[in-house]
C-alpha cells in the first residue's frame, strides 16, 4: 500500500520505502531522511535567479556566500523531488519523519 506524502514522493507502507511518486522507483527505507536516496545537485543562482532587466546586474537572487540551492532528484527517471535554499556548510534537512506503525494501523483499520 502506497500513500502520497508530497508531490513527487511517496511511502510504500508494505515494504517501508520511499518512493519516486511518477516512476515507481524506490529510493530508500522509509526510516530514513528521502533526500539519501536521490541525487543532489548544488544549482548556481544565476542559473536559477536571472536578472530581471536584461543587461543589469539586479536579480531577486540571494547572496552566494550565506545561501545555496541545492536540488534532489529521482535517480531514475530525474524528476525534482524537493530543493532546499541552506547555508554553505550546513547538512542536508531531515524535513519528514513518519510514523510507519500509526499509518500502517490507520490503513487496516
Amino acid at each position: 500500500m502506497k500513500i502520497r506524502i508530497t508531490e513527487y514522493l511517496e511511502v510504500d507502507l508494505k515494504d517501508e520505502k520511499w518512493v519516486c511518486q511518477r516512476c515507481g522507483h524506490y529510493l530508500i527505507d522509509a526510516n530514513e531522511n528521502y533526500k539519501k536516496g536521490c541525487l543532489v545537485a548544488q544549482k548556481p543562482f544565476e542559473q536559477v535567479h536571472p536578472p530581471i532587466v536584461e543587461g543589469q546586474a539586479y536579480s531577486f537572487s540571494p547572496d552566494a556566500d550565506y545561501c545555496r540551492l541545492v536540488e534532489f532528484y529521482c535517480p531514475k527517471c530525474g524528476i525534482m523531488i524537493e530543493n532546499e535554499y541552506l547555508p554553505p556548510g550546513h547538512p542536508i534537512t531531515h524535513d519528514i519523519q513518519l510514523d510507519l506503525d500509526a499509518l500502517q494501523k490507520r490503513q487496516e483499520g
